[in-house]
């Protein structure tokens, strides 16, 4: 086994000693040693309860003949984060939590890893590295959160935002939105709608690092107990068999993850992960190929964040991502044979999935829409690409065209939105905001929920080279490409000019003649730094790739 290397022979006595020193047997020795990585914190709703999680995981291994040895890593919030200096750390946390998970699992030799995630960049981050060290690897989220209820409603962490919209239109008062707050949030778990967090939970079912379950059973739930010793217990199991995460995570997973993620309308934020977690198992990615497969998926759930979406409790109930993979295998749209960490393939896990609930899950037969939940837009405003969900519009087909107002960073958009500029029929530009430009693609929940409290999100667009959230809806495109920051055409649009959104034809026009945009370009000069980032950011952002590119870096030769 590969911990033999500290363990086995004269010359690892001194190595024997120090695991005697943390109270382990010659037998607990002799094991292979598993790695637990907890992304427990006191910061984070989603991850508050992971020492549980964790306890569980530990106990599934000792019963299966293994040693656990549990690690931390960091998580960030990405609510807490939202709105501030705060947010130019969460999409670069991924990078870190990779790097930590490859340096805890090779200087100990782990045979292998158990991933408790939660949260947002949690998830991708230990993909990464499970892909990269390639020892057999299992992932147990801590399970979403259930939704609140207020005023006969269900409700969720982006009702919030979209509630201080409605107190600035006037349309409530603060008393109201205090009551809100202590509503929307009444349990652990990540947010309760398919936002960052739960899309990416939901994918490691739907790649196959995950046991049935893991993306949608409610975090309070005691069930998500057993599931994390099943998951233990399996991760040994994994090990004897030598299953590897690059045996699993192949081209046809990455396929399936895209084509459930078109299926249930997940977060924008996949875009960017997918690609990177290929990048680590030397999987080639198109982007171009994602509308490929949203034109031949519906879309059959309809989740929050769109209006009058389902939560993720109602999608558990109603039979779960096994429920939504099932109807995709049957039709022909998924890869059943991609083997996943149950040891068997997709097609022979799921043979007895089901649909419990039709309002949830709809029939392929009778999908809320034709195509798939996410666009991959180009143009010569993106000429590299963009995103949009597709999913919480009102038509897969919709055209909007406008004029833009063009504002460098989220602080000055925020407050054109309080004072009342951005009006209907606006395209709104936010740059600056890319993977260096940012830097760390500050995720803009503000704006977005803002917008759609004061009802313009259908009325208004908004455009953007860095992110939106995973709970954002409404015309909102990002991860633009090439950013502003490395001279894309986004830097050279100016208040005042036209431009077209075409979701049918997948393209971002600029509706200003060719000699005025080769003109604005011969004039273009670069924009001067606000701040000299110090520190990680520093670093991060002298390596971080386009968010074409999964905005990650560059692997080392």
């Amino acid at each position: 086994m590969r911990s033999d290397v500290i363990k086995k022979g004269i010359d690892r006595a001194p190595h024997r000693s120090l695991l005697k020193a943390l109270g382990l047997t010659d037998q607990e020795i002799a094991q292979p040693f598993i790695g637990v990585v907890n992304s427990f914190t006191e910061m984070v709703p989603g991850h508050m309860h992971l020492r549980q999680i964790a306890e569980a995981v530990k106990t599934g291994i000792r019963g299966n003949g293994g040693t656990p040895f549990e690690f931390p890593a960091i998580a960030v919030c990405d609510g807490l984060a939202m709105g501030h200096a705060g947010m130019h750390y969460s999409l670069a946390s991924r990078e870190l939590i990779a790097d930590s998970i490859e340096i805890m699992a090779s200087a100990h030799a782990l045979d292998a890893l158990v991933c408790i995630p939660s949260c947002d960049k949690v998830v991708p981050g230990m993909m990464m590295a499970a892909l990269r060290l390639n020892i057999p690897a299992i992932f147990i989220s801590g399970g979403p959160m259930l939704a609140g209820k207020f005023e006969g409603q269900e409700i969720t962490f982006s009702t919030v935002f979209e509630g201080i919209g409605r107190v600035h239109a006037k349309q409530e008062d603060e008393a109201w939105l205090k009551k809100l707050e202590g509503k929307a949030c009444p349990t652990c778990g990540s947010c309760a709608g398919m936002f960052t967090a739960n899309s990416m939970n939901c994918l490691t079912e739907a790649l196959g690092l995950a046991l049935p379950g893991n993306g949608t059973i409610p975090a309070v739930y005691s069930e998500r107990l057993i599931l994390a010793k099943e998951s233990g217990a399996q991760i040994v199991h994994l090990w004897r068999e030598d299953i590897r995460p690059r045996s699993i995570v192949t081209a046809a997973a990455i396929r399936n993850a895209v084509v459930f993620d078109m299926a249930v309308g997940c977060s924008t934020n996949t875009i960017l992960h997918l690609p990177a977690i290929a990048q680590e198992g030397d999987i080639a990615w198109d982007l171009k190929a994602v509308n490929a497969l949203s034109e031949t998926t519906p879309q059959i759930c309809k989740l929050s964040p769109a209006v009058g979406g389902h939560v993720l409790s109602d999608l558990y109930h109603a039979g779960g991502v096994s429920g939504v993979l099932k109807q995709l295998i049957d039709a022909g749209l998924l890869d059943g044979s991609a083997l996943t960490v149950s040891g068997i393939s997709q097609a022979e896990r799921l043979k007895d999935a089901e649909v419990s609930d039709s309002k949830v899950i709809r029939p392929l037969s009778a999908p809320y829409s034709a195509q798939g939940g996410l666009k991959i837009l180009f143009g010569d405003v993106a000429p590299d690409g963009a995103v949009i969900k597709q999913g919480a519009l009102g038509s897969t087909d919709a055209v909007f065209e406008g004029t833009a107002k063009v504002y460098d960073g989220e602080a000055a958009v925020t407050e054109a939105i309080y004072r009342g500029d951005i009006q209907k029929g606006d395209v709104v530009v936010i740059r600056y905001e890319g993977p260096k430009g940012g830097p760390g693609m500050r995720e803009m929940l503000g704006p977005t929920a803002t917008l759609a409290g004061m009802g313009l999100d259908q009325d208004v667009a908004l455009i953007t080279d860095g992110r939106f959230s995973g709970a954002t809806r409404g015309f909102s495109i990002g991860h633009v490409s090439p950013e502003a920051a490395l001279g894309g055409p986004i830097a050279l649009i100016e208040t005042g000019d036209a431009l077209r959104i075409d979701l049918k034809q997948c393209r971002i026009d600029w509706l200003i003649s060719d000699q005025e945009k080769a003109a604005r370009r011969d004039r273009n000069l670069p924009r001067e730094k606000q701040k000299e980032h110090t520190g990680y950011l520093a670093r991060y952002e002298q390596q971080v790739q386009s968010a074409a590119q999964g905005a990650a870096f560059a692997r080392g030769k």
